[in-house]
């Protein structure tokens, strides 16, 4: 029906314009995907309505990477590391939602409220271990732990999703990075390629229900790159706060999904 298209569009315009400030834009689609498609699918409306939803928000999530292209020059060392693990992680994930759709809903709200915890503590943190220098260089064992943290953030990415955002700018602040729009164009890229990954497996194994993720689409990069835009012009701590925000209230929701059943 033409008003359940236009309810999908709207919250992936909404998601799509989340997603590029701090993640959590599944959180909006998926619900009203979930309610759309249960009665059709019933038990398998959950699976389906991630796999829809993914598809839907990754042109999005491609144009708030687009939105931030003027960051990527600060970046570029950050990519070679943190690339091949998305890419991989984004596979085994989607993999996972496909093979074992329900075992990793548990840990979600543990995932976001530690990383939002993380993202609030992280200008602290830095002055306590000296690591808050603006765009400084790791090495060793540091760049070997980025590297698999990223792994396990893209496996839960190609999984579900909500939330990788917070996961990513908790890693890459605590790893000194201290500017927030590079931080956010470096999360918009390394989001876009796991869930790029997760769509193939989705495409090729799942069941993508393409009358509603392809109009959801074309919201999505609206919303993703108005999001982007719009976020540059803000004040930094404003989108600090918007982001920590975000964190808890995704955590809060999940929390009370769990124990509510």
């Amino acid at each position: 029906m033409n008003w359940q298209i236009a309810l999908a569009c709207v919250a992936a315009l909404c998601a799509g314009a989340v997603n590029s400030v701090a993640g959590g834009g599944t959180l909006l689609t998926f619900p009203v995907l979930m309610a759309l498609l249960t009665p059709q699918f019933r038990d398998h409306a959950a699976v389906i309505a991630n796999q829809t939803s993914t598809a839907a928000l990754i042109p999005g999530i491609f144009a708030a990477a687009w939105g931030y292209r003027g960051q990527f020059v600060h970046s570029k060392r950050w990519l070679k590391w943190l690339l091949p693990p998305s890419i991989i992680g984004g596979l085994i994930g989607g993999w996972l939602v496909v093979r074992f759709p329900d075992q990793f809903g548990d840990l979600v709200p543990w995932l976001i409220l530690m990383a939002a915890v993380l993202f609030v503590l992280q200008p602290q943190i830095a002055r306590w271990t000296g690591i808050g220098q603006a765009h400084a260089e790791p090495h060793g064992a540091t760049i070997a732990a980025i590297m698999v943290f990223q792994f396990f953030v893209a496996i839960y990415g190609g999984y579900f999703g909500a939330g990788i955002g917070i996961l990513m700018l908790s890693a890459l602040g605590l790893m000194g990075l201290s500017d927030i729009h590079v931080m956010n164009g470096l999360k918009n890229c390394l989001a876009f390629s796991l869930n790029l990954m997760a769509v193939g497996i989705f495409i090729t194994l799942g069941n993508i229900q393409w009358h509603l993720a392809l109009p959801m689409l074309v919201a999505s990069i609206i919303g993703g790159y108005m999001g982007a835009t719009m976020a540059q012009k803000i004040d930094r701590k404003i989108i600090r706060w918007i982001i920590v925000a975000i964190g808890f209230s995704l955590a809060t929701y999940y929390f009370y999904r769990q124990f509510a059943r």
